[in-house]
This record gives C-alpha cells, sequence and structure tokens, in this order.
C-alpha cells in the first residue's frame, strides 16, 4: 500500500541548536535507508508560515502497523507527529509501478480532487465525461504532466501529483480536465526536500 504521510516537527524550546542538528543529520541517514528498503519513495516541502516545520511524504508499506514502524524509527519522531492517509488504486493512475523523481526546471505539485456530479445530469453523460477523463488523463501522463493518481478515504475524492512549469500551468491543466465542471479542487505547491530520494533528474 501506499501513504501519503503529512510531518509536523516541533522541537521544544530551548533544545540545543546542536542537538537539533544531530538529529536532523541522523534523520537524513535513516530517510535514506528508508528509501533502500523502499518504504520512502518521495519527500517535498509544502508552503510553510515563518517558524513552521513540516513535510509531505509519499511511503510504501505492507499495512499501517508496518508503516508506523517506518516511521517510529525516524530520529525527529521524538519532535514530531504524524498524519498519515491510505492511498487506493486509480484507474486512471500512469505510472502505479513507479514514482518519478523531480525534474529540473519544473515544479511539482499535489492536488485533492472531490468530484461531485449534479442529481439531474444523465447516468449517460457521466460515463461518458469520465471516459474522457480517463484520455485527458492519460495526454497529460504522456506529456508529464500527471505522475501519479490515486484514490483517496471517502465518496468520490482523489489525490494527484503533477509536474509543471507553475501555478497558472497546473491550473490550466487542472480546467482541461472533462470532468473540470464538477470537481472541487485543492492544489498544494511542492518544494524540494534535501532528504528526497527522488531529487536526481529523470
Amino acid at each position: 500500500m501506499e501513504y501519503i504521510v503529512t510531518m509536523t516537527t516541533h522541537v521544544p524550546a530551548g533544545t540545543p541548536e546542536e542537538d537539533v542538528e544531530n538529529i536532523r543529520a541522523r534523520e537524513a541517514l535513516r530517510a535514506r535507508e528508508l528509501a533502500d528498503e523502499g518504504h520512502l519513495l518521495r519527500l517535498w516541502r509544502p508552503p510553510l508560515q515563518p517558524g513552521e516545520w513540516r513535510t509531505v511524504g509519499l511511503f510504501a508499506a505492507a499495512d499501517d502497523t508496518d508503516l508506523e514502524k517506518a516511521l517510529a524509527s525516524m530520529p525527529l519522531r521524538v519532535w514530531r507527529t504524524d498524519e498519515a492517509t491510505p492511498l487506493g488504486a486509480h484507474p486512471n493512475d500512469p505510472a502505479s509501478a513507479s514514482v518519478p523523481g523531480r525534474q529540473l526546471g519544473l515544479h511539482e505539485f499535489l492536488s485533492t480532487f472531490t468530484v461531485t456530479v449534479p442529481a439531474s445530469v444523465p447516468k449517460q453523460a457521466v460515463e461518458k465525461t469520465r471516459t474522457r477523463e480517463a484520455v485527458r488523463a492519460h495526454e497529460l501522463a504522456k506529456e508529464g504532466h500527471l505522475l501519479r493518481l490515486w484514490t483517496l478515504p471517502g465518496e468520490s475524492r482523489a489525490l494527484g501529483l503533477w509536474r509543471a512549469q507553475d501555478a497558472a500551468e497546473m491550473q490550466t491543466i487542472l480546467q482541461s480536465l472533462p470532468l473540470a465542471q464538477w470537481m472541487t479542487v485543492e492544489v498544494t505547491p511542492l518544494s524540494a526536500h534535501p532528504n528526497d530520494p527522488g531529487t536526481s533528474p529523470t
């Protein structure tokens, strides 16, 4: 199974900087080990407020217990709280076998989709639109924009991992989706994390 994990760290006031740097160094080493073991797939930094310390990670684990074991083994866990969301297979996922690394010159984004189809829309029209959505997803994957797509817990919810030149291009891409007329979308821009296993350009 794959999981998206939001990791929030609060360093206790008065902690010596030397201790913080020591744990950061151990965290980097453990992240590399978890990547080698196939548990840690990607790491990003979401937009942060001053003084905020958060990371978003994509993990693979056999189950919730296996994931917790991996997260608990990370040195920063002593100061960190983790919020894990299980990810399900999506029929339009273009790369279920791999997670591409970061590409130079392009930015990555996570998008959360919620699809709400009005009751007045005929079923045939919905199915036709979903078919067009699958075709468009394939096109965007071929163009290198859509990297991964998962289902989220809850009805008609999905999570996408994308690449685009900037936020404006990301919005243009999302608006090109046939289901956009029925979608509520939340986009999170991602920046590079020093411990990301996917930092080498592809």
